[in-house]
């Protein structure tokens, strides 16, 4: 077996699924399209019902993004970054992290904010061609994330 190189070594990963909440929230879907169904047969709108709600959460769980560090680049959903362009970054739990997904969040930043999931990462752009001007990240974990973005870094400076 290899070793992973610096450019493919995964330091971090995190699914952004969404909370049980909402999850049982989607299984409520299962009795209403059952119900719809009840003039056509008790069994068939059984299974009517289990299969929406059993799709619906299927499609909210494969639907969910990914937040990676994987060799020197941070992806966040679709976007993603180098992350020697990124300066410093916080970690935020509580209130803190909820001001940081509200009143403190930065118009020209980029977001990938998820509710349910109460840290946040924010974290300078200094690429000065870049009109993003900072990433604001959801995640469960902010300071193992912050841990593996400086990681990330470390190992992009000792390979310039």
């Amino acid at each position: 077996m290899q070793n992973p190189t610096p450019d493919t070594l995964v330091r971090y990963r995190e699914r952004l699924s969404p909370s049980l909440w909402l999850l049982v929230t989607a299984a409520v879907v299962g009795p209403m399209v059952a119900l719809s169904f009840t003039p056509l047969g008790s069994l068939l709108a059984l299974l009517f019902g289990a299969a929406a709600a059993l799709l619906l959460i299927i499609t909210l769980m494969t639907a969910s993004p990914a937040v990676r560090v994987i060799g020197t680049m941070l992806h966040a959903g679709s976007a993603h970054i180098d992350v020697r362009w990124l300066g410093t970054g916080v970690a935020l739990t509580g209130e803190e992290a909820r001001e940081a997904r509200g009143t403190a969040l930065p118009a020209r930043g980029w977001h990938l904010i998820r509710g349910g999931i109460d840290g946040v990462v924010v974290i300078q752009n200094t690429d000065p061609d870049d009109p993003v001007t900072s990433w604001t990240i959801s995640t469960r974990t902010p300071d193992r994330l912050l841990a593996a973005i400086r990681d990330a870094q470390i190992a992009a400076s000792a390979h310039s």
